[in-house]
């Protein structure tokens, strides 16, 4: 050995205990940086939308009323579960004014199965009262308007504005604000301000149909608990990859609606849903 390399070997053997080269600590990742983030982000709606070509409103509705009263009666329950309660409730009550003068008592049973239906019937009446009185019987397409109701929030603001008048607007659900805190693209936890954060992302164009798209896969791969990271398409461009079911077969069998082979959660869904459409209650099918 040369006089070099025998001092290259006596520094090496005293720098670290008995002669061992210590292993390097791995670089920690860079943090994402907003652009990165952003694109990211773009790249997950446009990959949901193949995914989600169909995307649509979960409630069954016909008019800009009926959309109003079915996401005020949605809060706490399913979209399944109002969309086998509200035939009865609009065959009583068709209008605003019908529902204003609607005794409290029967409204209260027609939407028990909601759940909250004391509280719910009360919003009801009382938004009812509001239409008639102060917008002519017709659903207001302002946002201002539309909070001034009783019951109605931002959340069924936006899903109103966006379904019934066609004004773009970002609904934050449970579903919405726990996969885009998933998906990093805020930390926030109120909802106003998930709202604000994620307008900042997209053009205003894509917030409806956005909103759609999260919350389809959020219902149907991307559970609360046991997300199917293994059966998720935009698995590669998801940094929470790994905290569900990574093995494709099992995945699989943790798919819901449409995607696991089952009905979805309207009675009447839009012609081009894959799935089959759900059953009223009482499980008999619903007449054609």
């Amino acid at each position: 050995m040369g006089e070099q390399a025998s001092k290259a070997a006596s520094a090496k053997g005293a720098a670290t205990p008995q002669g061992k080269v210590s292993a390097k600590k791995p670089k920690a990742a860079k943090p994402e940086s907003r652009l990165a983030m952003v694109r990211r982000a773009r790249r997950i709606n446009r990959e949901l939308a193949e995914i989600y070509p169909y995307a649509h409103p979960e409630l069954d509705f016909r008019n800009p009323f009926e959309l109003l009263v079915a996401t005020v009666l949605s809060a706490q329950t399913t979209d399944l579960r109002v969309n086998q309660t509200t035939p009865a409730l609009f065959a009583a009550y068709p209008t605003p004014e019908d529902m204003a003068a609607a005794a409290p008592e029967h409204l209260e049973e027609l939407i028990r199965p909601t759940g909250f239906f004391r509280m719910k019937a009360k919003s009801l009446l009382g938004l009812s009262q509001a239409l008639r009185d102060n917008f002519g019987g017709e659903v207001p397409g302002r946002l201002d308007d539309l909070v001034t109701l009783p019951g109605v929030g931002r959340k069924t603001a936006n899903v109103v504005l966006g379904n019934a008048f066609g004004v773009p607007g970002i609904t934050v659900d449970t579903h919405f604000g726990r996969l885009v805190r998933r998906w990093k693209w805020t930390e926030q936890q109120d909802p106003e301000k998930v709202e604000a954060e994620i307008c900042a992302i997209f053009p205003k164009s894509e917030w409806t149909m956005l909103s759609h798209r999260v919350v389809f896969h959020g219902r149907r791969i991307c559970h609360s608990q046991r997300p199917a990271c293994g059966a998720c398409p935009i698995a590669p461009l998801c940094p929470a990859y790994g905290e569900g079911e990574t093995d494709p077969e099992k995945a699989r069998k943790l798919l819901k609606y449409e995607k696991g082979g089952q009905p979805g959660q309207r009675l009447t869904p839009p012609p081009d849903y894959p799935g089959l459409p759900a059953l009223p209650l009482g499980g008999a099918p619903a007449p054609s």
